[in-house]
Parts: structure tokens; sequence; C-alpha cells
């Protein structure tokens, strides 16, 4: 992975300016520099991550709807995403990837996830693979960089009015980086 894609956000003069004053702000605050913030009154952003038990970040109570899902994939949460925006009236959705991603070639995982599914949830060996078989690709995300930035790109064009912002995640250091799209 190309480290000068990443920027590292460590104090409030490291924020792009396009992220100032905005919910992605709060984000890498509370999260990089350890700010608290008072609770808010509704939500202000979605955030859309991997369902990986290492990342839980700081947030200010009641500030983001937070969709987990397999790499962070929101393919299958339309219906949710749509929800947040209509609904909920969030025009702000940050999508984090992270390095060290299980379903990044999720395919490799597949005498694990088989063995796992006999063993500790009591399937059948056959049932297990063909379970694996039907739906891996959908959830097989390649590279989590190019994922993510394949993912913004598909949200930005599906809801062109709300501000979309790719991040990666480094769960060495638990912190947040922008992607510079630029330079992907």
């Amino acid at each position: 992975m190309k480290s000068e894609l990443f920027l590292p956000i460590r104090s409030s003069k490291d924020l792009p300016e396009t992220l100032k004053n905005t919910p992605f702000e709060v984000l890498l605050r509370s999260q990089n520099m350890e700010e608290m913030f008072e609770k808010f009154e509704r939500a202000q952003i979605l955030i859309g991550m991997c369902m990986d038990n290492r990342k839980q970040f700081r947030l200010p109570e009641n500030f983001a709807y937070i969709l987990r899902t397999g790499g962070g994939s929101l393919r299958h949460s339309e219906f949710k995403v749509s929800y947040a925006i209509g609904v909920g009236g969030v025009r702000h959705i940050a999508l984090i990837a992270h390095n060290h991603c299980g379903m990044v070639h999720v395919a490799d995982r597949r005498e694990a996830f088989v063995a796992g599914l006999v063993e500790n949830a009591g399937w059948d060996r056959a049932k297990a693979e063909e379970h694996f078989i039907q739906l891996a690709p959908l959830f097989e995300i390649g590279n989590e960089v190019d994922f993510v930035l394949s993912e913004a790109k598909r949200i930005r064009e599906r809801y062109p009015k709300v501000m979309v912002v790719p991040f990666y995640y480094k769960v060495e250091d638990n912190q947040l980086y922008v992607i510079d799209e630029k330079k992907a």
C-alpha cells in the first residue's frame, strides 16, 4: 500500500480544508485527537465500516448512524443508507476501510470458514461448503483501498447531494487516515 495515499490527521491543522466544519472533522478529532464533544441532538453522519471486532471508535453520543458489514460494503444495505439520508437527514457518509481485513481474499479462508461452521454451528460439511460457494463472492472486496474508493464513487453517484469521504483505519495505531483520492 502506498503510504502517500493516507493523510495522517494528528491535529486540527492537518485537516484538509474540505473537511473543516463538517461532521468529518468531529469524527477525526474524536478518534485521532481524543477530543470530547457534547451530545448531539440527531445523527450528523453515517459511518459505513467493517464488522471487524478490533475497531471501536470514540464518538460523541447521538452523532452517527453506524452500519457494520463485512469489508464495510454498503451494497446490501442501501435501504438503511437511504433511511439515514431520507428520514435521518444525514448529508455526510464516512466509508472506513482498514488494514488486515478478513474480506480481502476471502476465498483463501474457505477451509477455516467451512470447518468453523461444522464445529461451531453444527452444520453438515456439504451445507457449509455450499453456503460459502454461494455467498463468498458477494462479500469479497479484493484490495481494501481500491474497494473503499470504488464504494465511495458508487455512493456519490447514487446520492449526489451527500458528501462521501473514504478513510483508512490502521489497526496498529488506532488512527483514521483520510485517503487522498487524487493520488490513488
